[in-house]
């Protein structure tokens, strides 16, 4: 099966409303001509609108970074799936490392978060990625197997096919170190078998696996030769319009 690539754009916290809404009128203007991939990126909530309103009748998604688990409450300062679906985003973050690392989700906080971007009609892009510590004690493959087991493990297959995966080696992330396409390539089969193993062959062989990690650029074509690698998830490098069109446009470099 032939997995169509995505190309996803993780703002963080940077832009203001204004400086999103101008990088998403670059960006219309850079993807015209969209080539055979999908495009999505996650600006911050409050620029969400902004980025929606310049964005409109492309093929961009727009993605929340993060969402909470319940419909509505006194939850302050959270944004539920439902909110975001409402403004009119297709896509949301679950799990990414800066947020399992700087405050703790995991285990059930974030399969609680993916039933609610699944619930609330959003496409999650679940993360998962080993610390420096972890790789080289060998304990990758245990740590992030371990990671989806515990936030997707319970998901029907029906469901897991409205799931993306995103690798994003924790000691890769904005440190300007990359994993090697090499060792990006044996996460992502360890995780393709995993889905296998899980579910079944056919769940693995439409699931797409994002690589997230310094992905710029001048790295990214080697990292999509890599048979198990479906796109990649953007820092830093998806900030200017350039270097993130150049990423999306890897197949014509």
């Amino acid at each position: 099966m032939s997995r169509r690539p995505l190309m996803a754009g993780n703002w963080k916290m940077n832009l203001t409303p204004a400086e999103a809404a101008e990088f998403a009128r670059g960006l219309r203007g850079a993807l015209l001509d969209l080539p055979a991939v999908d495009v999505a990126v996650f600006p911050t909530s409050l620029a969400i609108p902004a980025v929606l309103n310049e964005l409109a009748n492309t093929d961009v998604v727009v993605g929340g970074q993060d969402l909470h688990a319940e419909v509505k409450g006194a939850y302050t300062g959270n944004v539920s799936g439902e909110m975001l679906k409402s403004a009119g985003c297709g896509m949301a973050l679950i799990g990414h490392s800066e947020r399992r690392a700087y405050e703790g989700e995991a285990g059930e906080q974030l399969a609680n978060k993916a039933k609610a971007a699944l619930r609330a009609g959003l496409t999650p892009i679940f993360c998962v990625g080993e610390s420096l510590d972890e790789r080289e004690s060998g304990r990758t493959l245990d740590i992030v197997l371990g990671q989806l087991a515990d936030g997707l493990g319970w998901l029907t297959e029906s469901a897991l096919g409205k799931v993306v995966i995103a690798y994003e080696p924790v000691w890769a992330i904005g440190t300007g170190k990359v994993a090697s396409p090499e060792q990006a390539q044996e996460v992502h089969a360890a995780i393709r078998a995993w889905v296998g193993n899980t579910w079944s062959a056919g769940a693995a062989r439409s699931m797409r696996i994002l690589y997230g990690g310094s992905v710029k650029p001048a790295n990214v074509a080697g990292i999509m030769t890599q048979p198990d690698v479906d796109g990649a998830l953007v820092g830093g490098a998806a900030l200017k319009v350039d270097s993130f069109e150049a990423i999306v446009r890897f197949q014509e470099s």
